[in-house]
């Protein structure tokens, strides 16, 4: 009786002792399933803040890179310049401008009078020759009258446009994709109709680009010259002519004479039947006077 309580308690043991296991053991692999769950759902998480960071940065130092290497500063001086010889100092910007890969973009010359001539230049400089320029300029000057140099930096409105551009060229590719693949009318006349628009924006943006490239690729400078002349009054050969001038007047003598005698001989026969009748009148007049007269001295 006490074997059996023995064997019956042995194998009560060894049921408990099984069991145990078998809890430790699915608790170990419940126990594996969550860690590894966490681990995946830790590597997931941690990928895409890993991603996000990273594309962070990128943009951090995309744009921190751009401000650098395509800073765009428009450039424009305004130079007031006092010369000697003006039309020369007009020739030698005109060859410092082709020297430098500039071109002019206006000129205009005025002249007050004898004694000052003035004139406006507007030169395109390549930016980078923009201060050797100015420099050489200043040098053919007697006297720099004013000088003043602006800029317009317009990166971030060049960079904005840009932006801007790949978007539309974006919007622009998915409506030529619609259209390739809509088969009623209406689908078509409207995707078409919102293409046209969004390639308007496109060249409109296009357009701002260039002209801020332009701007920033060639710097404007404005030139006006002065020149300021003393006009010493020369004595002409006909001022000393003595000889001719002695000619004229006695030419000018001899023809008032002559039209004077002219004038005369006209009034007189022009004039005749009036002066006939004033003759006898006169003369009825004096000889009544001198009779009169004479009977006056015989009383």
């Amino acid at each position: 009786m006490n074997k059996l309580k023995k064997i019956l308690f042995f194998m009560f043991l060894t049921l408990l002792i099984a069991m145990a296991g078998c809890s430790s053991s699915n608790s170990k692999e419940s126990q594996d399933s969550m860690d590894s769950a966490k681990s995946m759902a830790g590597d997931s998480t941690g990928l895409v803040s890993k991603n996000e960071d990273r594309a962070v940065v990128e943009n951090k130092t995309e744009a921190s890179k751009i401000p650098q290497q395509t800073k765009m500063v428009i450039y424009h001086a305004d130079l007031r310049l006092r010369v000697k010889k003006f039309e020369q100092t007009v020739r030698n910007i005109e060859e410092m401008a082709a020297k430098y890969g500039g071109y002019i973009a206006e000129s205009n010359i005025t002249r007050e009078g004898k004694e000052q001539l003035s004139g406006m230049i507007t030169i395109r400089i390549p930016q980078k020759h923009f201060q050797d320029f100015l420099d050489d300029a200043e040098g053919k000057a007697a006297e720099v009258l004013q000088r003043n140099i602006t800029g317009q930096d317009v990166t971030e409105e060049y960079v904005d446009l840009q932006s801007r551009l790949k978007s539309k060229r974006v919007v622009e590719e998915r409506l030529l994709s619609f259209m390739k693949n809509a088969t009623k009318t209406e689908d078509l006349l409207k995707i078409s109709n919102d293409l046209a628009v969004v390639q308007e924006e496109i060249e409109t943006i296009e357009g701002k680009i260039k002209y801020l490239e332009n701007q920033t690729s060639y710097s404007t400078v404005t030139l006006t010259l002065y020149e300021n002349q003393v006009i010493v009054p020369d004595i002409g050969d006909d001022q000393l002519n003595t000889w001719e001038k002695t000619k004229k007047q006695f030419m000018k003598s001899t023809n008032l004479l002559l039209t004077g005698i002219s004038s005369l001989v006209v009034f007189i026969f022009g004039n005749l039947p009036i002066l006939v009748i004033l003759l006898l009148i006169g003369g009825i007049i004096y000889y009544s006077y001198k009779r009169n007269k004479n009977s006056n001295n015989q009383r």
